[in-house]
Protein backbone atom coordinates (compact mmCIF):
# COMPACT_ATOMS: atom_id res chain seq x y z
CA UNK A 1 0.00 0.00 0.00
CA UNK A 2 0.89 3.49 -0.59
CA UNK A 3 0.71 5.22 2.88
CA UNK A 4 2.95 4.80 5.65
CA UNK A 5 5.98 3.80 3.79
CA UNK A 6 5.94 6.37 1.16
CA UNK A 7 5.70 9.25 3.28
CA UNK A 8 8.89 8.17 5.14
CA UNK A 9 10.48 7.79 1.53
CA UNK A 10 9.20 11.16 0.07
CA UNK A 11 11.86 12.93 1.29
CA UNK A 12 14.23 10.81 -1.08
CA UNK A 13 11.92 10.17 -4.02
CA UNK A 14 10.57 14.17 -3.93
CA UNK A 15 14.17 15.55 -2.88
CA UNK A 16 15.33 13.34 -5.74
CA UNK A 17 13.84 15.21 -9.02
CA UNK A 18 13.44 19.08 -6.42
CA UNK A 19 16.24 20.79 -8.59
CA UNK A 20 16.00 24.36 -8.88
CA UNK A 21 17.79 27.08 -7.81
CA UNK A 22 17.31 30.69 -6.62
CA UNK A 23 19.59 32.99 -6.90
CA UNK A 24 21.60 35.08 -5.02
CA UNK A 25 21.06 38.43 -4.02
CA UNK A 26 19.75 40.30 -0.90
CA UNK A 27 18.73 43.98 0.42
CA UNK A 28 20.99 46.61 2.05
CA UNK A 29 18.84 47.41 5.15
CA UNK A 30 19.31 45.93 8.42
CA UNK A 31 16.64 45.53 11.06
CA UNK A 32 16.05 42.91 13.26
CA UNK A 33 12.71 41.10 13.86
CA UNK A 34 10.59 41.47 16.38
CA UNK A 35 11.13 39.76 19.92
CA UNK A 36 8.28 37.89 19.77
CA UNK A 37 10.03 34.82 17.83
CA UNK A 38 11.09 33.44 21.17
CA UNK A 39 7.45 32.75 21.75
CA UNK A 40 4.85 30.05 20.53
CA UNK A 41 4.11 30.55 16.96
CA UNK A 42 0.39 31.54 17.33
CA UNK A 43 1.78 35.14 19.21
CA UNK A 44 4.14 36.02 16.19
CA UNK A 45 3.18 39.41 15.04
CA UNK A 46 2.25 38.60 11.00
CA UNK A 47 2.53 41.61 8.84
CA UNK A 48 0.00 41.77 6.47
CA UNK A 49 -0.28 39.97 3.39
CA UNK A 50 -1.97 42.64 1.38
CA UNK A 51 0.61 45.08 2.60
CA UNK A 52 3.55 42.82 1.15
CA UNK A 53 3.48 42.90 -2.90
CA UNK A 54 2.91 45.97 -4.77
CA UNK A 55 2.11 43.85 -8.12
CA UNK A 56 2.99 40.14 -8.63
CA UNK A 57 4.54 41.23 -11.65
CA UNK A 58 6.58 43.71 -8.73
CA UNK A 59 10.56 43.57 -9.67
CA UNK A 60 11.05 46.84 -7.77
CA UNK A 61 10.82 47.78 -4.50
CA UNK A 62 8.45 50.80 -3.58
CA UNK A 63 10.62 54.27 -3.57
CA UNK A 64 12.76 52.11 -5.48
CA UNK A 65 13.73 52.32 -9.67
CA UNK A 66 14.59 49.27 -11.57
CA UNK A 67 18.22 50.13 -11.72
CA UNK A 68 18.46 50.44 -7.20
CA UNK A 69 17.52 46.63 -7.89
CA UNK A 70 20.59 44.39 -6.91
CA UNK A 71 21.02 42.27 -9.82
CA UNK A 72 21.54 38.33 -9.17
CA UNK A 73 25.36 37.61 -8.94
CA UNK A 74 26.06 41.58 -8.68
CA UNK A 75 28.44 42.75 -5.71
CA UNK A 76 25.70 44.51 -4.56
CA UNK A 77 23.49 41.70 -4.77
CA UNK A 78 25.98 39.81 -2.81
CA UNK A 79 26.61 42.40 -0.06
CA UNK A 80 22.96 42.17 1.21
CA UNK A 81 23.20 41.61 4.74
CA UNK A 82 26.56 43.31 5.40
CA UNK A 83 29.62 43.30 3.46
CA UNK A 84 30.91 39.91 4.95
CA UNK A 85 28.05 38.05 3.51
CA UNK A 86 29.75 38.87 0.20
CA UNK A 87 32.16 36.59 0.78
CA UNK A 88 32.43 33.02 -0.92
CA UNK A 89 34.41 31.15 1.90
CA UNK A 90 33.55 30.64 5.53
CA UNK A 91 32.93 34.12 7.20
CA UNK A 92 32.58 33.32 11.44
CA UNK A 93 34.16 35.58 14.51
CA UNK A 94 35.54 32.47 16.35
CA UNK A 95 36.24 33.38 19.31
CA UNK A 96 39.88 32.51 20.97
CA UNK A 97 40.26 29.76 23.75
CA UNK A 98 37.60 27.98 25.04
CA UNK A 99 34.70 28.04 22.59
CA UNK A 100 32.67 25.32 21.14
CA UNK A 101 34.59 24.88 17.64
CA UNK A 102 32.47 25.25 14.18
CA UNK A 103 31.55 22.13 13.36
CA UNK A 104 32.47 20.86 9.49
CA UNK A 105 29.57 20.95 7.24
CA UNK A 106 29.64 18.92 3.89
CA UNK A 107 28.04 21.53 2.24
CA UNK A 108 28.49 24.19 -0.29
CA UNK A 109 26.82 26.88 1.32
CA UNK A 110 25.17 27.18 4.77
CA UNK A 111 24.17 29.79 7.41
CA UNK A 112 23.50 29.59 10.81
CA UNK A 113 21.34 32.96 11.93
CA UNK A 114 19.37 33.91 15.15
CA UNK A 115 15.61 35.04 13.93
CA UNK A 116 14.60 36.87 16.90
CA UNK A 117 17.43 39.66 16.02
CA UNK A 118 18.30 38.53 12.95
CA UNK A 119 21.88 37.82 13.26
CA UNK A 120 23.84 35.43 11.19
CA UNK A 121 25.74 33.90 13.56
CA UNK A 122 28.12 32.28 10.72
CA UNK A 123 28.18 31.32 7.50
CA UNK A 124 29.42 30.10 4.39
CA UNK A 125 29.49 31.54 0.86
CA UNK A 126 25.86 32.55 2.28
CA UNK A 127 24.89 34.25 -1.40
CA UNK A 128 26.12 31.70 -3.81
CA UNK A 129 23.41 30.72 -5.72
CA UNK A 130 22.47 26.90 -5.83
CA UNK A 131 19.70 24.72 -6.79
CA UNK A 132 16.88 25.06 -3.90
CA UNK A 133 15.08 21.58 -4.31
CA UNK A 134 12.51 20.80 -2.38
CA UNK A 135 13.22 23.89 0.17
CA UNK A 136 11.50 26.18 -2.38
CA UNK A 137 8.21 25.22 -1.37
CA UNK A 138 8.59 26.96 1.85
CA UNK A 139 8.54 29.89 -0.40
CA UNK A 140 5.48 28.51 -1.93
CA UNK A 141 3.53 28.09 1.23
CA UNK A 142 5.23 32.17 2.45
CA UNK A 143 3.36 32.64 -0.54
CA UNK A 144 0.20 31.03 -0.96
CA UNK A 145 -1.11 30.40 2.48
CA UNK A 146 -2.08 34.18 2.87
CA UNK A 147 -4.15 34.07 0.25
CA UNK A 148 -6.35 30.74 -0.01
CA UNK A 149 -9.06 29.90 1.89
CA UNK A 150 -7.78 26.39 3.98
CA UNK A 151 -11.57 25.82 3.83
CA UNK A 152 -12.04 25.87 0.20
CA UNK A 153 -11.81 23.14 -2.42
CA UNK A 154 -9.59 23.38 -5.59
CA UNK A 155 -9.89 20.83 -8.48
CA UNK A 156 -6.58 18.87 -9.67
CA UNK A 157 -5.70 19.40 -12.85
CA UNK A 158 -3.97 17.22 -15.59
CA UNK A 159 -0.68 18.96 -14.74
CA UNK A 160 -1.14 18.96 -10.85
CA UNK A 161 -1.87 15.04 -11.15
CA UNK A 162 1.10 14.66 -13.87
CA UNK A 163 3.89 15.48 -11.04
CA UNK A 164 6.59 12.56 -10.30
CA UNK A 165 8.07 11.81 -8.15
CA UNK A 166 6.98 12.43 -4.65
CA UNK A 167 3.10 13.00 -5.13
CA UNK A 168 0.15 13.01 -3.07
CA UNK A 169 -1.52 10.68 -5.44
CA UNK A 170 -4.21 13.17 -6.35
CA UNK A 171 -6.56 12.54 -9.44
CA UNK A 172 -7.45 14.71 -11.82
CA UNK A 173 -11.12 16.31 -11.61
CA UNK A 174 -11.39 15.67 -8.31
CA UNK A 175 -11.83 18.16 -5.10
CA UNK A 176 -9.62 18.78 -2.61
CA UNK A 177 -9.47 20.91 0.50
CA UNK A 178 -6.80 23.57 0.67
CA UNK A 179 -5.64 23.07 4.05
CA UNK A 180 -5.03 19.06 3.01
CA UNK A 181 -3.03 19.88 -0.32
CA UNK A 182 -0.72 22.42 2.40
CA UNK A 183 -0.27 19.51 4.91
CA UNK A 184 0.87 17.07 1.71
CA UNK A 185 2.88 19.95 0.40
CA UNK A 186 4.78 20.45 3.86
CA UNK A 187 4.89 16.89 5.52
CA UNK A 188 5.57 14.86 2.08
CA UNK A 189 6.93 17.19 0.05
CA UNK A 190 4.02 16.55 -2.65
CA UNK A 191 4.91 17.52 -6.13
CA UNK A 192 1.46 17.55 -7.25
CA UNK A 193 -0.14 19.46 -4.42
CA UNK A 194 2.47 22.86 -5.03
CA UNK A 195 0.73 22.64 -8.52
CA UNK A 196 -2.44 22.49 -7.32
CA UNK A 197 -2.31 25.17 -4.93
CA UNK A 198 -0.36 27.55 -7.73
CA UNK A 199 -3.46 26.76 -10.10
CA UNK A 200 -5.85 28.09 -7.18
CA UNK A 201 -4.65 31.55 -7.68
CA UNK A 202 -6.18 31.52 -10.89
CA UNK A 203 -3.60 30.34 -13.15
CA UNK A 204 -0.06 28.87 -12.53
CA UNK A 205 1.12 31.59 -14.02
CA UNK A 206 -0.35 33.94 -11.87
CA UNK A 207 0.91 32.40 -9.09
CA UNK A 208 4.60 31.43 -10.13
CA UNK A 209 4.16 35.69 -10.74
CA UNK A 210 3.25 35.83 -6.73
CA UNK A 211 6.13 33.55 -6.11
CA UNK A 212 8.27 35.95 -7.55
CA UNK A 213 7.03 38.51 -6.41
CA UNK A 214 6.63 37.54 -2.70
CA UNK A 215 10.60 36.77 -2.94
CA UNK A 216 11.01 40.17 -4.11
CA UNK A 217 9.58 41.67 -0.91
CA UNK A 218 11.17 39.37 1.08
CA UNK A 219 14.66 40.93 -0.74
CA UNK A 220 15.22 37.85 -1.35
CA UNK A 221 16.71 39.05 -4.40
CA UNK A 222 18.93 35.69 -5.07
CA UNK A 223 15.99 33.65 -5.91
CA UNK A 224 14.51 32.61 -9.39
CA UNK A 225 11.55 30.54 -8.72
CA UNK A 226 10.44 28.51 -12.17
CA UNK A 227 8.41 25.73 -10.54
CA UNK A 228 6.11 25.60 -7.47
CA UNK A 229 7.60 22.14 -6.16
CA UNK A 230 11.46 23.06 -6.72
CA UNK A 231 12.07 20.35 -9.60
CA UNK A 232 14.50 20.90 -11.93
CA UNK A 233 14.32 23.92 -13.82
CA UNK A 234 17.46 26.21 -15.83
CA UNK A 235 17.90 29.00 -14.18
CA UNK A 236 15.63 28.37 -10.80
CA UNK A 237 18.42 29.31 -7.83
CA UNK A 238 18.57 30.21 -4.44
CA UNK A 239 21.36 31.13 -1.92
CA UNK A 240 21.86 30.19 1.69
CA UNK A 241 21.24 33.62 3.22
CA UNK A 242 18.08 33.91 1.42
CA UNK A 243 16.32 30.81 2.80
CA UNK A 244 17.36 32.05 5.67
CA UNK A 245 15.03 35.59 4.95
CA UNK A 246 12.14 33.11 3.81
CA UNK A 247 12.32 30.89 6.93
CA UNK A 248 12.60 34.03 8.90
CA UNK A 249 9.00 34.75 7.27
CA UNK A 250 7.30 31.18 7.73
CA UNK A 251 8.42 31.66 11.75
CA UNK A 252 6.09 34.95 11.72
CA UNK A 253 2.92 32.92 10.10
CA UNK A 254 0.92 30.53 12.69
CA UNK A 255 -0.37 28.45 9.85
CA UNK A 256 3.02 27.81 8.54
CA UNK A 257 4.21 26.59 11.71
CA UNK A 258 1.09 24.64 12.08
CA UNK A 259 0.60 23.17 9.08
CA UNK A 260 4.93 22.23 8.90
CA UNK A 261 5.15 20.93 12.28
CA UNK A 262 2.22 18.18 12.00
CA UNK A 263 3.78 15.06 12.20
CA UNK A 264 0.94 12.63 10.48
CA UNK A 265 -2.24 13.32 8.51
CA UNK A 266 -4.43 11.83 6.20
CA UNK A 267 -5.63 12.68 2.75
CA UNK A 268 -8.76 11.46 1.34
CA UNK A 269 -7.97 10.77 -2.39
CA UNK A 270 -11.33 9.42 -2.66
CA UNK A 271 -14.34 7.81 -0.78
CA UNK A 272 -12.41 4.87 0.55
CA UNK A 273 -9.04 5.75 -0.58
CA UNK A 274 -6.86 7.71 1.89
CA UNK A 275 -2.89 8.50 1.82
CA UNK A 276 -1.02 8.48 5.05
CA UNK A 277 0.80 12.06 5.29
CA UNK A 278 3.69 11.20 7.50
CA UNK A 279 6.58 14.29 8.22
CA UNK A 280 9.67 13.70 6.65
CA UNK A 281 11.77 16.25 8.87
CA UNK A 282 12.54 14.15 11.71
CA UNK A 283 14.71 17.13 13.06
CA UNK A 284 10.85 17.41 14.91
CA UNK A 285 10.80 14.28 16.91
CA UNK A 286 14.74 13.69 16.86
CA UNK A 287 16.09 17.00 18.21
CA UNK A 288 15.67 18.85 21.25
CA UNK A 289 13.36 22.09 20.39
CA UNK A 290 12.92 21.21 16.67
CA UNK A 291 9.78 23.23 15.68
CA UNK A 292 10.23 23.01 12.31
CA UNK A 293 12.08 22.81 8.30
CA UNK A 294 11.92 21.15 4.80
CA UNK A 295 14.42 18.78 2.79
CA UNK A 296 15.05 18.79 -0.33
CA UNK A 297 17.01 16.72 -2.64
CA UNK A 298 17.43 16.62 -6.71
CA UNK A 299 20.96 15.10 -8.68
CA UNK A 300 22.38 18.32 -9.29
CA UNK A 301 21.46 20.34 -6.13
CA UNK A 302 22.19 17.50 -3.98
CA UNK A 303 20.60 17.46 -0.06
CA UNK A 304 19.36 20.79 0.63
CA UNK A 305 17.49 21.63 4.48
CA UNK A 306 16.06 24.37 6.30
CA UNK A 307 15.90 23.86 9.78
CA UNK A 308 14.35 25.77 12.82
CA UNK A 309 14.85 25.39 16.47
CA UNK A 310 13.98 27.15 19.44
CA UNK A 311 15.40 27.01 22.81
CA UNK A 312 15.14 28.51 25.79
CA UNK A 313 13.20 31.49 24.19
CA UNK A 314 16.23 31.65 21.15
CA UNK A 315 14.49 30.37 18.07
CA UNK A 316 17.46 29.58 15.01
CA UNK A 317 17.56 28.84 11.79
CA UNK A 318 19.84 27.07 9.79
CA UNK A 319 19.80 26.65 6.06
CA UNK A 320 21.90 23.90 3.76
CA UNK A 321 22.44 23.78 0.44
CA UNK A 322 24.35 21.07 -1.66
CA UNK A 323 24.93 19.06 0.81
CA UNK A 324 26.46 15.86 0.92
CA UNK A 325 22.95 13.01 0.77
CA UNK A 326 21.89 12.41 3.26
CA UNK A 327 24.16 14.65 5.60
CA UNK A 328 21.47 17.40 5.54
CA UNK A 329 19.05 17.26 8.87
CA UNK A 330 22.56 16.05 10.60
CA UNK A 331 24.80 19.28 9.07
CA UNK A 332 21.79 21.01 10.62
CA UNK A 333 21.79 19.66 13.99
CA UNK A 334 25.84 20.82 14.17
CA UNK A 335 25.25 24.10 12.94
CA UNK A 336 21.72 24.49 15.20
CA UNK A 337 23.96 22.89 18.35
CA UNK A 338 26.60 25.17 17.96
CA UNK A 339 24.34 28.58 17.57
CA UNK A 340 22.94 27.79 20.56
CA UNK A 341 26.28 27.34 22.67
CA UNK A 342 27.41 30.62 20.73
CA UNK A 343 24.75 32.82 20.33
CA UNK A 344 25.57 36.24 22.45
CA UNK A 345 29.11 35.17 22.37
CA UNK A 346 30.13 35.51 19.12
CA UNK A 347 30.14 38.05 16.91
CA UNK A 348 27.58 38.55 14.30
CA UNK A 349 29.05 38.27 10.90
CA UNK A 350 25.59 39.54 9.33
CA UNK A 351 22.39 40.25 9.29
CA UNK A 352 19.24 39.09 8.31
CA UNK A 353 16.64 42.05 6.37
CA UNK A 354 13.89 42.85 6.82
CA UNK A 355 10.89 42.34 4.66
CA UNK A 356 10.14 45.91 2.43
CA UNK A 357 7.73 48.07 3.63
CA UNK A 358 4.01 46.75 2.56
CA UNK A 359 2.76 48.95 0.01
CA UNK A 360 -0.75 48.32 0.08
CA UNK A 361 -3.06 45.67 -1.55
CA UNK A 362 -2.21 46.71 -5.06
CA UNK A 363 -0.85 44.04 -5.82
CA UNK A 364 -3.74 41.56 -5.18
CA UNK A 365 -6.44 43.90 -7.10
CA UNK A 366 -3.61 43.50 -9.92
CA UNK A 367 -3.49 40.27 -9.89
CA UNK A 368 -7.21 39.77 -9.23
CA UNK A 369 -6.84 37.83 -6.17
CA UNK A 370 -8.79 40.36 -4.17
CA UNK A 371 -12.06 38.73 -5.61
CA UNK A 372 -12.90 35.13 -4.58
CA UNK A 373 -13.53 34.19 -8.09
CA UNK A 374 -11.11 30.61 -8.10
CA UNK A 375 -11.62 27.92 -6.12
CA UNK A 376 -9.53 28.52 -2.64
CA UNK A 377 -8.71 32.18 -2.97
CA UNK A 378 -9.89 34.29 -0.23
CA UNK A 379 -10.16 38.19 -0.62
CA UNK A 380 -10.77 38.27 3.17
CA UNK A 381 -7.52 37.17 4.20
CA UNK A 382 -4.54 38.26 4.56
CA UNK A 383 -2.58 38.46 1.26
CA UNK A 384 1.31 37.18 1.41
CA UNK A 385 3.49 35.55 -0.31
CA UNK A 386 4.29 33.89 -3.75
CA UNK A 387 5.24 30.38 -5.34
CA UNK A 388 5.47 28.91 -8.62
CA UNK A 389 5.09 26.00 -10.98
CA UNK A 390 4.94 25.18 -14.64
CA UNK A 391 6.55 21.71 -15.01
CA UNK A 392 6.91 20.36 -18.52
CA UNK A 393 5.40 16.78 -17.61
CA UNK A 394 7.72 14.73 -20.48
CA UNK A 395 10.81 16.10 -18.93
CA UNK A 396 10.28 15.06 -15.11
CA UNK A 397 8.61 11.87 -16.17
CA UNK A 398 11.73 10.54 -18.35
CA UNK A 399 14.27 11.99 -15.86
CA UNK A 400 12.32 10.22 -13.26
CA UNK A 401 12.33 7.00 -14.20
CA UNK A 402 16.01 7.74 -15.15
CA UNK A 403 16.27 8.46 -11.61
CA UNK A 404 14.45 5.38 -10.04
CA UNK A 405 17.37 3.37 -8.95
CA UNK A 406 19.03 6.12 -7.07
CA UNK A 407 15.43 7.11 -5.51
CA UNK A 408 15.30 3.83 -4.32
CA UNK A 409 18.27 3.36 -2.89
CA UNK A 410 17.57 6.42 -0.88
CA UNK A 411 14.02 5.61 0.15
CA UNK A 412 16.23 2.42 1.69
CA UNK A 413 18.48 4.41 3.26
CA UNK A 414 16.50 6.99 4.59
CA UNK A 415 14.12 4.62 6.12
CA UNK A 416 17.20 2.91 7.82
CA UNK A 417 18.78 5.89 9.11
CA UNK A 418 18.82 6.97 12.73
CA UNK A 419 19.91 10.05 13.73
CA UNK A 420 20.34 10.63 17.78
CA UNK A 421 18.69 13.62 19.75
Amino acid sequence: MRHGARSVAALAAGAALMGAALIGVSCPTVSALPASLGAPAASFAVSGAAARLGSAELSTAPGTSPASIPQPGSRAARRIGGPLMASGGLVVHQPSGGSMPLPDIPASAWVIANANTGQVLAAEDPHGEFGPASTLKVLTAVTLIPLLNPSAMVVATPLATSQQPTSAFLITGRKYQVADLFRALLLISANDAAVALTQATGSFAKGMSLINAEARHLQAYDVVAKLPNGLPAAGQVTSAYDEALIARQALTMPAFMKYDSTLKATLELKPGDTETLTNQNYLLTQYRGGIGGKIGWTVNSEATYVGLARRNGVTLIATVLHCTSLQEITSAEKLLNWGFAMNGKVRPVGQLVPPLPAPGATARAAHGVAKPKVAGLAAAQPASNTTGYALAAGGVAAAALALAGVIWTRRRALASRHRPQ
